[in-house]
């Protein structure tokens, strides 16, 4: 019977990186190392081929970065080494994140023509000033004209991503954001508030932090958003994710349900095979080191090795997970869910009733009303979501 999988493809390159962003990108790097860059992530992709037959890839999402920074040829050749590599399944979501300015139909059509058929585009705020002091290099404008691109090629599953709490921000340019979004009618909206992740620019720039949204006020942008998305028809299924009926984003429920991914390409996580593990995050040894193996493909009989070896280069942090680990992520990725975590799921999984694990913790939080019990799924509540840090951090066990 066949397992499902699916993959994360890294881009690492950004055309300016945004002042916000913690993620692993570079900005400035030149065509060549693109170039090299790709083949090396093709030559990854083709190391899996003697170990995935019984698997079956469900989604895959190209993240970055910005990926659509890549000529679409680039990306039509990654979608071509997975496809000759993996199993898909006929329908599998497949998605990849955009930023507006890096888009046009030439890119868009080349990439329904690979086999992409969900795209995310990071729009932030519709808010001109805004979009500079985050380091964005659009304006709402150029978004409005790569959302409309999308849609002529042929997209039906796009979301938006839009970003709460920023530096400057008021309700009012919060709730014109959303509505200018809702305008248009995307699938899916994700809708985040903003982090400061220490490293960034903005960690060390005391304008922003002193102009942060006082915490009553991004509460405030937390409840507009479930209220004004709610009434527009987009079911609130994780805590910051939003979709019409049907299309709730496969690949994060992969994630939140604890299913088997693959990490492709520089810094890329694994949960595979009972193990988690990322790439380098060295892009210079990523690139030399797959490079070198690319003439020994021709020998049929030494895949595997070649599977065995090169991994062992790449791969960094090889952890094993552990029962308690894989019960620990069960609860509290699936909390994060709004659907919340099935009582038959995990007996099925780990052999044990979810109460004689977590009996007392389940039974305080469902006693105070931070959590629900209907039938057979456990749930936070709406007080819960609000603690929900406190309250995920009691799942850990040990």
């Amino acid at each position: 019977m066949s397992r499902y999988v699916s993959l994360y493809v890294h881009i690492p390159f950004c055309a300016v990186k945004c002042k916000y962003c913690d993620f692993l990108s570079f900005d400035g790097e030149s065509y060549q190392t693109m170039l090299r860059y790709v083949d090396a992530l093709c030559q990854e992709i083709k190391l899996y081929a003697p170990i995935v037959d019984e698997y079956t890839v469900r989604s895959i999402f190209i993240g970055g970065g910005t990926p659509s920074i890549l000529d679409e040829s680039l990306i039509t050749n990654i979608m071509a080494f997975i496809k000759q590599t993996f199993k898909l399944e006929k329908n599998a979501e497949i998605t990849i994140e955009a930023n507006p300015g890096t888009l046009r139909h030439q890119k868009l059509t080349g990439y329904k023509l690979a086999g992409i058929n969900r795209i995310s585009i990071g729009l932030q705020s519709a808010d001109d000033e805004m979009l500079k002091r985050l380091g964005r290099l659009h304006n709402y404008d150029q978004f409005v004209a790569s959302f409309k691109a999308a849609r002529r090629a042929g997209f039906d599953n796009i979301n938006i991503d839009v970003m709460s709490g920023l530096p400057g921000q008021t309700i009012h340019s919060y709730v014109d954001t959303l509505s200018k979004v809702l305008d248009y009618e995307p699938e899916h909206i994700s809708a985040y508030s903003l982090s400061i992740e220490e490293g960034t620019p903005f960690a060390s720039d005391e304008s922003v932090l002193n102009d942060l949204p006082p915490e009553m006020i991004d509460r405030r942008m937390y409840e507009i958003t479930k209220k004004l998305l709610s009434a527009k028809g987009y079911d609130r299924y994780e805590f910051s994710n939003y979709a019409k009926p049907g299309y709730e984003c496969i690949h994060n429920m992969v994630y939140w349900t604890g299913g088997e991914y693959i990490g492709l390409g520089l810094g890329a996580s694994s949960y595979f095979q009972g193990k988690r593990f990322n790439n380098t995050r060295n892009i210079r040894y990523y690139i030399d080191t797959l490079e070198e193996i690319s003439d020994k493909f021709t020998d049929n009989d030494n895949r595997e090795i070649l599977y065995n070896d090169t991994t062992k280069m790449i791969r960094e942090n090889v952890t094993p997970i552990y029962i308690d680990s894989r019960m620990e992520e069960f609860m509290f990725l699936g909390l994060r869910m709004t659907c919340g975590v099935s009582r038959s799921d995990f007996e099925e999984r780990f052999k044990k009733d979810i109460f004689e694990v977590y009996g007392p913790v389940l039974n305080k939080y469902i006693g105070e009303g931070f959590m629900e019990m209907t039938d057979d799924r456990i749930y936070l509540t709406d007080r819960g979501i609000d603690v929900s840090n406190v309250i995920l951090s009691d799942f850990l066990l040990n």
